[in-house]
């Protein structure tokens, strides 16, 4: 292994105590694999196991807490039945030493079925129809369901939860002045959009002191909106300096690139990840994540002091990047995908139809 990229090796203790033999997550990615009803599938197992081996923390794909669909083939923690195959999951997760986090996730305004959000409000330059704006009273329902699958989540064997508050779902629509008009307790002002958020969090950590076990909890976000209304790098700033003391486990920054700079808010010549680094200090973990295919870029990613790099794109196309990588392999990384790889890259079968998947043959 070249000494450039010792430091990826490195392990790394969360503040609830899991410890990551590696600075390497495997970042949360749709895998349309889930059988009807959101049941995790033996094509889900199969296109894990080798993606998390190597890997010092695993984030699952989307998972739903609600009822209806929220994207193709989503998995879910709905019912007590669903607690079996999560449980198969966590295992095998577990069984090379990664820790298993399952990211939860509400589509809000997106959802594909009954599309719900602060406010009916669709998103910008959309033909889309407004979603229903949801109550009190079905806020109310949300967090306690998210707490009741918490549980499940803790009974099923896992080390952590991480909140989606990213990519412009309902987590992160509740903080957007975009898609939350609401003149309530859960919007109007800074403070009270980011008081479902917030809601989440607590009630995460009453699962997690009822379970007696140790539990990570993090939190996805995303810097800036594209739409007129919505969220710029200086309320980034704002809402991770709110999270950075909510005594999470780590804070995930969902970017494009990560080495990215703000489009708007801030001017600055520095990254939204050296800005964001800057203002958290050592309140709490940062993960990065954006367009780092090669050692190099990793290694460069992680010299910014941000504790853990994701890798997504990069573990799909090649699911023992890792193991090259400390096997002075890197050179046979592969970084593009072909038609003829499809068998031993074990994407469960809806997958290989992903619009994100781009083929270069």
């Amino acid at each position: 292994m070249k000494e450039t990229y010792k430091a990826l090796f490195e392990p790394f203790r969360l503040r609830s105590g899991k410890e990551l033999k590696n600075r390497i997550v495997m970042a949360p990615m749709g895998n349309w694999g889930s059988l009807p009803g959101g049941f995790i599938s033996e094509e889900e197992l199969t296109y894990y196991g080798p993606r998390a081996k190597d890997v010092g923390m695993v984030i699952t794909s989307a998972t739903t807490f609600t009822e209806g669909e929220h994207y193709p083939g989503a998995p879910t923690t709905l019912t007590d039945e669903h607690i079996p195959g999560l449980r198969k999951l966590s295992s095998l997760l577990k069984s090379n030493g990664a820790v298993a986090i399952v990211q939860l996730f509400h589509g809000g305004a997106l959802k594909m079925e009954n599309p719900e959000a602060p406010s009916a409000v669709a998103p910008e330059n959309s033909d889309a129809a407004p979603p229903h704006e949801l109550t009190d009273s079905e806020i109310e329902d949300l967090i306690k369901k998210f707490g009741d699958v918490t549980k499940r989540i803790i009974e099923a064997g896992f080390d952590g939860v991480e909140i989606h508050g990213a990519n412009g779902y309902l987590m992160q629509q509740f903080i957007s002045p975009h898609y939350n008009r609401r003149q309530d307790r859960w919007g109007g002002t800074f403070e009270k959009r980011l008081a479902f958020p917030l809601a989440l969090i607590e009630e995460a950590k009453k699962a997690r002191a009822e379970s007696g076990k140790p539990f990570a909890i993090g939190y996805r976000i995303s810097p800036e909106e594209p739409f007129t209304n919505g969220l710029t790098m200086a309320d980034a700033i704002q809402i991770v300096d709110v999270l950075a003391d909510q005594e999470l486990d780590y804070i995930h920054v969902s970017l494009h690139n990560f080495f990215s700079k703000p489009r708007r808010g801030v001017e600055s010549n520095k990254s939204r990840m050296e800005i964001l680094k800057e203002l958290v200090g050592n309140r709490t973990p940062l993960i990065g994540v954006g367009e780092i295919t090669t050692p190099e870029q990793a290694a460069a990613a992680l010299s910014s002091d941000v504790e853990l790099i994701a890798l997504g794109r990069a573990l799909l196309l090649d699911p023992n990047w890792l193991s090259k990588v400390r096997e002075g392999r890197e050179d046979q990384i592969k970084n593009k995908l072909f038609h003829r790889d499809l068998p031993e890259l074990l994407f469960p079968e809806k997958m290989w139809e992903h619009p994100d998947l781009i083929f270069s043959d």
